[in-house]
């Protein structure tokens, strides 16, 4: 069952990213043409056109180039992953997955390519964004894939916790190194849109920050719940043999918390479109600019985060070693 759920869930991944992925690239084409409707820049010849558009000069390569082959990247990936409709092709699931998960990042990271020379202080956002969004891809994909295969435990043995509770261990520790280069990278960037903390609420796009940031404390709130609470208890019902509890806690209790994490996640995702511009624009406040007592700042701020989050998972493992009973979260 969860092979079967795992492979259909890719497959309309797959579906999905190749319908937003033309969309996207007609949103690109109706930005780039003077005017140009939303819905005429639907049209594959003037997706073409602009894909062969020679490149601007002192450009190495022509931007439209750079978005064919990440065109073409996606293309493949959604094909391969939508093979898995196929009951055929779900006996090589595995190697269908693992080939598919190097080009997914990839989509993105090609789009960000620079087509010109970069400074310094544009090489370090352009690196940081892209840490924004793989690492919050993994992180918001990870759960809707999860809490999906979580809603299979009506046809699962009761021994089935056990599996359950090593899925969800390993994938904290990966939801914890995503939440730490979120943050990091989300940080950077709020910087460099917003001038003043009062531009936070003044500021059109100051308020869809606040509202994000906001919405992303929810998310880390759910994870140090899971943390502290649930995953201690688990470790503990699986050490004391404890199968029903280590069931009810694996696939009733957490998922219930996942899913309110996937609901506080698409909701930043409908936030991001309003973070267009910047605040500092918007209160005509001057550009940001980077300096070393920044960057020291910056790497200070990483150091600590990364030791709150080791003191995180140590906290956890303590907590899981407290005497109790396992079944009093049943």
């Amino acid at each position: 069952m969860l092979r079967h759920r795992s492979a259909l869930f890719l497959a309309w991944a797959g579906a999905v990213l190749l319908v937003t992925g033309y969309l996207q690239l007609a949103a690109r084409v109706a930005r780039a043409g003077a005017g140009m409707p939303f819905g005429d820049a639907l049209a594959p010849g003037h997706i073409w056109r602009f894909l062969r558009a020679p490149a601007d000069k002192g450009a190495w390569i022509a931007q439209g180039t750079v978005f064919l082959v990440q065109n073409v990247v996606l293309l493949v990936t959604a094909a391969a992953l939508m093979t898995l409709f196929g009951r055929g092709a779900r006996r090589g699931l595995e190697r269908i997955a693992r080939a598919a998960l190097p080009l997914a990042p990839a989509v993105t990271l090609i789009a960000a390519v620079p087509v010109t020379g970069l400074s310094a202080d544009d090489a370090v956002d352009l690196v940081l964004t892209q840490v924004h969004i793989v690492s919050g891809t993994v992180w918001l994909g990870g759960l809707v894939l999860l809490s999906v295969l979580a809603g299979a435990r009506g046809r699962l043995s009761a021994d089935a916790g056990l599996i359950w509770a090593d899925m969800w261990r390993r994938f904290s520790l990966v939801a914890m190194v995503c939440v730490a280069a979120v943050v990091v990278s989300g940080l950077w960037m709020s910087w460099e849109h917003v001038g003043r903390i009062s531009q936070l609420w003044t500021t059109g796009y100051g308020v869809a920050l606040l509202v994000k940031i906001l919405l992303v404390l929810g998310l880390v709130t759910a994870g140090a719940f899971n943390q502290f609470w649930l995953l201690p208890r688990m470790t503990r019902a699986r050490r004391a043999g404890e199968t029903a509890s280590l069931f009810q806690l694996t696939l009733r209790h957490f998922p219930k918390v996942v899913w309110g994490e996937v609901v506080l996640g698409l909701a930043v995702l409908v936030v991001v479109p309003f973070l267009s511009g910047s605040a500092r624009t918007e209160a005509g406040s001057p550009p940001a600019q980077p300096s070393a007592a920044i960057f020291t700042a910056g790497a200070t701020l990483a150091l600590a985060l990364a030791a709150s989050l080791y003191a995180t998972a140590k906290t956890s493992d303590a907590l899981a070693r407290r005497p109790g009973a396992a079944a009093e979260a049943a």
